[in-house]
């Protein structure tokens, strides 16, 4: 089964399964909606999810870690190592760069971690300046809000970064409206429309050979 038949079919002790799914992806909207500084992305999901249910969160969050902990590895055959991922971030600690995983924030770090375990990019073995998951972020994709947070967090202002990123909408526009320099990986081929001519590459070999042209 994919995720949502995984996750469903183990919460249905709470919730039959189509009502547990909605409210899960109606909590998840409500964090992607969220731009407020004083509340992270896990309280505004419970706080929704909470509201929505009546079930509470002292109850389900141990749920939800146990099956991430457990029965989420049975998705692991379903992903793939990207090509050359693991070399470009080994490049960048090579050359003294922070390196900053910036996927949406709208799961548990648990679950994050597991994901970058399973594409070769261990968080025990990779320093990354940041990981964002829903516990230590505010906002999330297509918030500039986010992107704003994360310079917060690493201390690093707008024009000294670069977000790298597959999707125009969430990763690139958000971005670019910050300042902040950007590279699209468009795995389909796409090219930046004419009026906004941004840099671009279709594989991670394409995002090396940006780096090292500017750090030349």
């Amino acid at each position: 089964p994919g995720y949502f038949d995984l996750l469903g079919q183990h919460a249905e002790k709470y919730l039959p399964r189509d009502r547990f799914l909605h409210e899960l992806l109606t909590s998840t909207e409500a964090m992607i909606r969220n731009v407020d500084p004083t509340v992270s992305n896990r309280d505004v999901f419970w706080q929704t999810f909470e509201q929505r249910t009546g079930l509470d969160s002292a109850e389900l969050e141990p749920f939800f870690e146990q099956f991430y902990r457990n029965e989420f590895a049975q998705l692991r055959n379903r992903t793939e190592k990207r090509p050359f991922a693991a070399e470009l971030v080994q490049f960048c600690f090579d050359h003294n760069l922070n390196v900053v995983v910036a996927t949406n924030p709208l799961f548990p770090l648990i679950a994050i971690e597991a994901r970058l375990d399973w594409g070769g990019l261990p968080v025990d073995q990779f320093n990354f300046a940041l990981v964002t998951g829903y516990e230590n972020m505010h906002a999330a994709k297509p918030q500039p809000a986010y992107y704003t947070e994360i310079l917060q967090k690493i201390g690093c202002a707008p024009e000294a970064a670069l977000m790298v990123g597959n999707d125009w909408e969430a990763d690139i526009l958000p971005a670019y409206s910050l300042g902040i320099p950007t590279f699209w990986l468009s795995l389909d081929g796409e090219t930046p429309p004419a009026d906004l001519m941004l840099p671009y590459g279709r594989t991670l070999r394409d995002v090396h050979a940006f780096l090292q042209s500017n750090l030349a």
